[in-house]
């Protein structure tokens, strides 16, 4: 068995309750801003796992009932692309995150 194989999944933090947000793309180097989102209008609520494997943690959001996997965030080291501030609020915050598939997105994230 390759080394990978053999480590395991640890969790560190669940959130029960957090609103996803399609944002905007940014209109300048400023950074994202969460008053530019529909924040009383979430696209998605879910629950909030943080994981680690190995050197790599995971950001995973998951269906609150049956823990399907909605999407998740791979973060190989912070501060770095995976995750950002917003500008104008310290509870907002920005996650680079890959579905199934591989495809990259940004959404804006917020815990209840």
């Amino acid at each position: 068995m390759a080394a990978a194989e053999l480590e395991y999944e640890s969790v560190l933090c669940v959130k029960p309750d957090v609103n996803v947000y399609r944002i905007p793309p940014r209109t300048s180097n400023r950074g994202y801003r969460a008053s530019d989102w529909k924040l009383d209008h979430p696209d998605w609520t879910g629950r909030l796992r943080v994981t680690s494997k190995g050197k790599t943690a995971y950001v995973k959001l998951e269906d609150k009932v049956s823990g399907e996997l909605f999407a998740q965030a791979p973060i190989d080291q912070y501060p770095g692309i995976a995750v950002e501030t917003v500008t104008d609020s310290s509870r907002y915050f920005v996650i680079r995150i890959q579905d199934g598939t591989g495809e990259l997105s940004h959404v804006g994230e917020a815990g209840n």
